[in-house]
């Protein structure tokens, strides 16, 4: 047998365990971000670039990330926020060590750790662990979604008027900010509310998990949205580019919903695809 189909047919068999163990180490990189919140001081917070921060503990956070998933699946590539070269192969982990940087150093509780398992461009595992309610969203390939070991779904909210949404900021491209704002302008108007925690992979979790009906956001990279994306897909929920592109973790862009609400909200975004 060609060795790399047994090894693809072996990882397909384990995606579960495999997902398990991503689970305990997302919960351990969160016990380190919640150790450290106390002893980050001014100094310690770098600008990579216009409103995008990164610290000390968003790189040894990746680095633990990093090291214990080598350990359960040796030979796997990272595509990684703050690494200084990007690894990919074949099967690949896409890792957020700290989504919501700017709420960490803020002190505001929301942030998360996320870590996706990509064959290519298909998304095999997604975990994402909110820290500060400490709870972990996870699903597989073929598998529902969960957290904290229960099924989750999303909503059954069938229009935008009775919908709550959450998008996020660009902090850096505002070349269609005027397009942008055009929606949330509308969704103030016709909808529940708009949310905005600061945090992509939160915006996901809390879509598939029902508490929200849609989020969409543009400027973002694969790590803020690959383990998202299968959570929302696998807890019944659907997602899309601003086009209506069905695979939008490199997209940077993403409109992700309870499936009800997706043509009608989708809809809107007609004006950004002139």
């Amino acid at each position: 047998m060609n060795p790399d189909l047994k090894f693809n047919q072996s990882i397909s068999m384990n995606l579960r365990q495999l997902t398990k163990q991503t689970c305990e180490i997302a919960i351990e990189a969160g016990e380190f971000l919640r150790s450290e919140i106390r002893k980050l001081n001014s100094s310690d917070i770098e600008l990579k670039g216009f409103n995008n921060f990164v610290t000390y503990v968003d790189r040894e956070s990746e680095s633990l990330i990093m090291d214990r998933l080598t350990k359960i699946l040796p030979g796997s590539g990272f595509i990684a926020e703050e690494s200084p070269q990007l690894k990919s192969s074949e099967l690949t982990w896409v890792i957020d060590p700290l989504d919501g940087t700017t709420n960490y150093i803020h002190g505001v509780p929301m942030y998360c750790v996320s870590i996706g398992l990509m064959q290519d461009t298909r998304i095999l595992a997604g975990v994402i662990y909110e820290v500060n309610l400490n709870e972990c969203f996870y699903t597989w390939e073929n598998a529902p979604s969960y957290k904290n070991g229960e099924v989750i779904r999303v909503s059954d909210t069938a229009t935008v008027s009775d919908s709550l949404f959450a998008t996020g900021f660009p902090y850096h491209d505002y070349g269609r900010m005027e397009d942008y704002l055009d929606i949330f302008r509308y969704l103030m108007q016709h909808s529940r509310g708009i949310r905005r925690l600061g945090s992509a992979a939160a915006d996901l979790a809390y879509t598939a998990a029902g508490r929200y009906d849609g989020f969409y956001e543009y400027g973002l990279s694969p790590w803020d949205v690959s383990a998202g994306v299968l959570l929302v897909q696998n807890a019944g929920g659907k997602v899309c580019d601003f086009s209506g592109g069905d695979n939008p973790v490199f997209q940077k862009e993403i409109i992700a919903t309870n499936n009800l609400v997706h043509n009608e909200f989708k809809n809107l975004f007609r004006l950004w695809n002139r």
